[in-house]
C-alpha cells in the first residue's frame, strides 16, 4: 500500500513471475500527487540491474488527469535528455510509435510498461493492451525516465529500486 493505492506483491506476465522491487508516490512541484509507481524484477534482481535485459513491469496509477499529448512530449523530452544524440535518433520512429499509443487518464487510471526480452515493450492502460515496441535498446530508454540515472525524480526511482522504503 502506497499512500492508499495498492499494488501487488508479485505479477505474472506470459507466464513469467515478477517480484516487487520498490513503490512509491511521484510528488510535482511539492504538494501535488501526481501518481503512485510499482516496479516488478526478476526474484534476486539487484535494482541496480533492473535496465538491463531482463523481464520487468511498471505500473504508474494516476492521481491527476494527463493528456496523451503531454504523455508524448515528457517521454520524447526524458528519452531525448537521457541518451546521445546518436541513440536518439535510432530510437525516435519507436518514441514516435509509443507515443501514438497514449491516450488521456483520469485519476485511478494505470498505465504499464512491461518488457520482455525478445517480445518488447508493452504498453497498457487499465490492463488493456495499446501496442508493442520491439528492442532492448528502446526498452533501456523509455524505463529510464523512472529509473536511469537522470530519472524524472531520484527519490521515485530510489524507492522503486528497493532502495529506500
Amino acid at each position: 500500500m502506497v499512500n492508499g493505492t495498492e499494488f501487488s506483491n508479485s505479477v505474472e506476465v506470459r507466464g513469467i513471475r515478477l517480484q516487487l522491487s520498490g513503490a512509491a508516490l511521484l510528488r510535482y512541484m511539492f504538494f501535488i500527487e501526481a501518481y503512485t509507481g510499482a516496479l516488478y524484477l526478476p526474484e534476486k534482481t539487484d535494482g541496480r540491474d533492473a535496465l538491463d535485459d531482463i523481464s520487468k513491469h511498471l505500473v504508474l496509477e494516476y492521481r491527476v488527469a494527463l493528456s496523451s499529448d503531454g504523455f508524448a512530449k515528457a517521454t520524447t523530452e526524458k528519452i531525448k535528455a537521457s541518451v546521445g544524440k546518436d541513440a536518439f535518433q535510432r530510437l525516435l520512429p519507436k518514441i514516435k510509435s509509443l507515443n501514438r499509443l497514449y491516450k488521456d487518464v483520469q485519476p485511478k487510471d494505470r498505465y504499464a510498461l512491461t518488457y520482455l526480452p525478445g517480445l518488447g515493450t508493452q504498453l497498457t492502460l487499465n490492463a488493456e493492451p495499446l501496442g508493442t515496441i520491439k528492442g532492448s535498446e528502446f526498452a533501456r530508454a523509455v524505463f529510464a525516465i523512472w529509473i536511469g540515472k537522470n530519472p524524472i525524480d531520484k527519490t521515485f526511482r530510489d524507492r522503486l529500486l528497493g532502495k529506500s522504503k
